[in-house]
């Protein structure tokens, strides 16, 4: 068995954020498929099993259950002594990120992918509400990254893995996510470290 199990499925992006970072740190870990689409994650015996909160991702190490993919990122790091940050100026600035993150830069983009490309649930309110307000943290992140190359300390750090989780995802949401010019090149710079996978590639997808 492997050292890490993590509870996932390839169309999550905050499973994407815990598989990329046992990725791109080199553990030994398999995917656990979470069938989330035909309803595994309501399921009182999943929940009462794996995670109460009905969410992935959801790593298994070393006998414990860990849930929520920012502390996740965060024992990852320290587990590994990778992407984590270098002094304590440094673990609030990446936490300020990933809050904010969690908070708006996927929160909005997932519900609005969830809604207009996943359940195809079509153009309402809703979606148009959703589409601005993630275009509102798409300007705040794209300005912050005109001025240096990752989100903190100029290098790649689980603040920059923490709002890769959706960024790399193929559907169309009708949010033009080539304007933010910053933010591609950003990606493209994420593409680069070696190990990078896609998400559809690094977990397993629900059929059909």
């Amino acid at each position: 068995m492997s050292e890490y199990r993590l509870h996932c499925f390839a169309e999550s992006g905050n499973a994407y954020k815990a598989a990329l970072m046992l990725e791109l740190t080199g553990q030994d870990w398999q995917p656990v498929f979470v069938d989330f689409f035909h309803g595994q994650t309501r399921g009182e015996d999943w929940r009462e099993a794996v995670n109460e909160q009905g969410e992935v991702p959801v790593l298994e190490h070393a006998g414990e259950k860990l849930t929520q993919s920012a502390l996740i990122l965060e024992y990852l790091a320290e587990r590994t002594g990778q992407y984590g940050p270098r002094d304590d100026a440094e673990r609030r600035e990446i936490w300020r990120w990933m809050l904010f993150d969690n908070h708006k830069f996927t929160s909005y983009y997932a519900a609005l992918r969830f809604i207009f490309c996943l359940k195809k649930m079509g153009e309402s309110d809703i979606t148009r509400f959703l589409r601005e307000r993630a275009r509102a943290a798409y300007q705040i992140v794209d300005a912050h990254l005109a001025k240096q190359p990752f989100m903190v300390g100029g290098r790649l750090t689980i603040a920059d893995l923490s709002l890769a989780g959706y960024v790399f995802m193929p559907e169309d949401t009708g949010l033009e996510v080539t304007e933010f010019t910053h933010i591609e090149a950003w990606k493209k710079r994420i593409q680069a470290v070696p190990g990078w996978k896609h998400p559809y590639e690094l977990m397993p997808r629900a059929a059909g």
